[in-house]
């Protein structure tokens, strides 16, 4: 009992301990007032993309053709495109892809990085030099064609091998192919900066007498990445997450746009851009053209306010 009693005791105080520490990263997280702003407008991205269904008037498929092409009404806020679908519906979908997409090529490009930047950083010599070239035959190439040369490569072998494997079929015509084969091309092009930056981290802290003691006590090379390395280079890490955030959402309406990442009935920033250029003219182009676009500029201006906003706090002395 009374060991029981010291454990709960020491639980508790530990969590005491830790909520300080949490109220203080959120007082300096405030004092960035866009940061903030930006935490509203990408939190507002994730609810509607979550919600779409329940959100969204009509469905993004369903088409009037009785409202081709309409100023926005009552009926339709935002109008209607060539094919009466209901725009607004529309962006309302394009950000279920967009909560899709952007943090899974996030995350995959994320751990991507951290294990070569961390192989690279702390074992040097030959590993060192083998991803760092490979990084910058990477880096040799701009980001976004380099993207485009993936998904255009891949996508119709993903399609096919997909359409290949029996009960996969509605996969591939719901347009989740797409998606896959998005997420995979915009991870290609995101690990390599991610990796120089872990890199970076781990040739600065690996000569620490922290990491010295780990050794000296037979810690294995792994352990010593995940338990003393990577935990101290997370401040920066966290800040080029949320900033590859808007990144992802950019270059995955730029992929739709060019016709190569979602393609219509899909739903998507990029593809509605593309659908709407065509006839810019119209007194209703406007609304159809721009709305999407100042979504995507509004989210990629709120996640680099987010990581201004996360680098003050987490490096108030930087």
């Amino acid at each position: 009992m009374e060991k029981a009693r010291v454990r709960r005791i020491l639980v508790e105080q530990a969590r005491a301990a830790r909520r300080p520490g949490w109220l203080e990263f959120w007082r300096r997280f405030r004092r960035n007032k866009m940061a903030v702003v930006g935490l509203f407008i990408a939190g507002l991205m994730f609810f509607t993309g979550i919600f779409a269904p329940w959100l969204a008037p009509y469905s993004y498929r369903e088409t009037d053709l009785d409202a081709v092409e309409q100023m926005p009404s009552w009926k339709h806020p935002l109008g209607t495109d060539e094919l009466g679908r209901d725009q607004l519906s529309r962006l309302i979908w394009g950000a279920r892809t967009a909560v899709i997409i952007a943090p899974a090529a996030t995350l995959v490009g994320l751990i991507l990085g951290l294990l070569m930047g961390a192989l690279a950083g702390y074992l040097g010599g030959r590993v060192d030099a083998l991803i760092m070239r490979l990084a910058d035959l990477l880096f040799a190439f701009p980001g976004l064609l380099f993207a485009l040369l993936v998904a255009a490569t891949i996508q119709p072998r993903v399609e096919a091998w997909l359409r290949a494997i029996k009960g996969l079929e509605g996969f591939v015509k719901a347009g989740y192919a797409q998606v896959l084969v998005v997420i995979i091309a915009l991870s290609a092009v995101g690990w390599p900066g991610m990796a120089r930056l872990v890199r970076g981290q781990i040739l600065l802290l690996k000569e620490e007498q922290f990491v010295e003691a780990a050794v000296a006590i037979g810690a294995s090379p792994w352990r010593i990445i995940r338990r003393h390395l990577l935990p101290n280079a997370l401040a920066p890490i966290v800040v080029a997450v949320s900033m590859g955030m808007g990144g992802a959402i950019l270059a995955e309406a730029t992929l739709s746009f060019f016709g190569i990442g979602i393609r219509p009935p899909t739903p998507s920033w990029g593809s509605m851009i593309y659908d709407n250029y065509s006839f810019w003219r119209h007194p209703a182009a406007p609304v159809l053209l721009w709305v999407p676009g100042l979504v995507v500029a509004s989210l990629v201006f709120a996640f680099n306010f987010i990581g201004d906003g996360l680098n003050e706090a987490l490096r108030p002395g930087s």
